[in-house]
């Protein structure tokens, strides 16, 4: 390991780290490495240096890893596009430093040894599409917008790529022909598709987005511009789930692999293992996913309670899931409403419901849940959360997680209520970039 330049140094690359890096080491510091491969020597560019560690480029390849290839887009690589992390290694190697990641995370912050095979999320059998492996799979961008020009985030910096192209797009997406045109007073444009029924919506960002100009694209599409006029709601698309459609509004939330939700619901009915009769919590429900199959298991005699923050989530899931008597969607944060449910204001009973409320507050009391189901944001749930739900919880929980760090913190915290996981599946549901999706199964241990 030599200084050739202040800012350049000559170095031999370790194992991955969580972010997209590998981790090197200078003069006794850490140093995380993006654009490199583990067991490759590298010139590196610091781009960042700290009390305890330096980020740094690799810009110069001189033993190269056998698992690195060409990049396919013309907009990756140091100082470009911020969006993807791997695309300088293969699918497969990309899978594995995933792996590594998980299995590093669960046995760093909750003593958890495991062996992690990430798994492959294919394309929907019947898409009329069929991009290139790990391309063309992302059905929902958000693109920057500077003086009119579309581009993509520079990593860690608000510094424009101007781009004509997204490579991990969905078809879909660039049939708009968002990127090739102007869109000045933007700040934003975000691009949406759905896979299922062909649907597309364009969200505008921006200071005052009725100012907007909205150029002509090159397909029709829905425009999503300020807040709807009262009982207008928003433009939305449909997205099918095991033969049911879902409502999603605006920018909100669903998985943007166009194989992704249907895997994971399929992937959490196997893990609960749902009952008829049994009571199952959907935390974090956004717009009713997995309220929908669990409901449709738990029957007429069961119950699935569904708690969403977002209130466009909430008239969403409502709608999405009207015909459902057997489900109960409640509006209000997780911490707020969890409590309300294990200490409820119910009665002898076991549960009580009322799908049509428009809070919590009068809304479904269990004293008990025979399943839970959550599927937190990137922060993860936290402890006061896991401890309603240990409390609530009776058979199995599910947890569906984007984040390792958070997902291995928070199962540290069900292992201290006495909770096991019992098996963990993770799914490549977003190629080229460092994320995984995760979905850990717990029983009481």
């Amino acid at each position: 390991m030599t200084e050739l330049e202040p800012d350049v140094l000559e170095l031999e690359v370790g194992n991955v780290a969580n972010g997209g890096f590998c981790v090197a080491r200078h003069e006794g510091r850490v140093v995380f490495v993006r654009h490199a491969l583990p067991g490759e020597r590298v010139r590196a560019r610091v781009t960042d240096r700290t009390k305890n560690f330096l980020r740094a480029d690799a810009v110069e390849i001189i033993e190269a890893s056998p698992d690195r290839v060409q990049a396919p887009c013309p907009f990756a690589g140091p100082g470009r596009c911020g969006g993807c992390d791997w695309q300088h290694a293969s699918l497969p190697a990309q899978r594995a430093l995933k792996a590594a990641v998980v299995q590093e995370q669960l046995e760093r912050l909750a003593g958890i040894t495991r062996t992690v095979v990430v798994e492959e999320v294919p394309y929907p059998v019947d898409s009329e599409v069929t991009p290139r492996p790990g391309l063309g799979w992302r059905t929902r961008v958000q693109f920057s917008v500077s003086s009119g020009v579309v581009g993509l985030r520079k990593h860690r910096s608000h510094d424009l790529e101007p781009v004509d192209e997204c490579l991990i797009a969905h078809p879909g997406v660039e049939l708009m022909g968002i990127e090739r045109k102007r869109w000045p007073g933007a700040s934003g444009v975000e691009g949406v598709v759905s896979a299922s029924t062909g649907d597309r919506l364009v969200v505008l960002r921006g200071r005052d987005r009725r100012k907007i100009r909205v150029p002509r694209l090159d397909v029709p599409v829905r425009l999503v511009r300020g807040k709807p006029e009262p009982g207008a709601g928003l433009p939305y698309v449909r997205e099918e789930v095991s033969g049911r459609l879902y409502q999603v509004s605006g920018s909100g939330f669903w998985q943007v692999h166009p194989g992704a939700a249907q895997l994971l619901a399929d992937a959490v009915l196997d893990a609960l293992e749902p009952k008829p009769g049994d009571i199952a919590l959907d935390l974090y429900c956004g717009v009713g996913l997995f309220a929908g199959v669990l409901a449709d298991r738990v029957g007429d005699e069961g119950l699935v309670v569904g708690i969403e923050s977002d209130g466009q989530a909430v008239r969403d899931a409502r709608f999405n899931l009207r015909d459902l008597p057997n489900v109960s969607i409640e509006r209000g944060s997780v911490e707020e409403v969890v409590p309300d449910l294990e200490f409820g204001r119910a009665s002898s009973g076991s549960r009580t419901q009322n799908k049509r409320g428009t809070g919590h507050h009068g809304g479904s009391r269990v004293r008990r849940a025979d399943l839970v189901v959550l599927d937190p944001p990137r922060t993860g749930a936290g402890r006061e959360v896991v401890e309603h739900i240990t409390r609530l919880a009776a058979r199995k929980i599910a947890y569906v997680s984007c984040d390792p760090a958070t997902l291995a913190r928070d199962l540290a915290y069900f292992s201290e209520r006495g909770w096991t996981l019992e098996s963990l599946r993770a799914f490549d549901a977003f190629p080229m970039t460092h994320h995984v999706e995760c979905l850990a199964t717990l029983v009481r241990g």
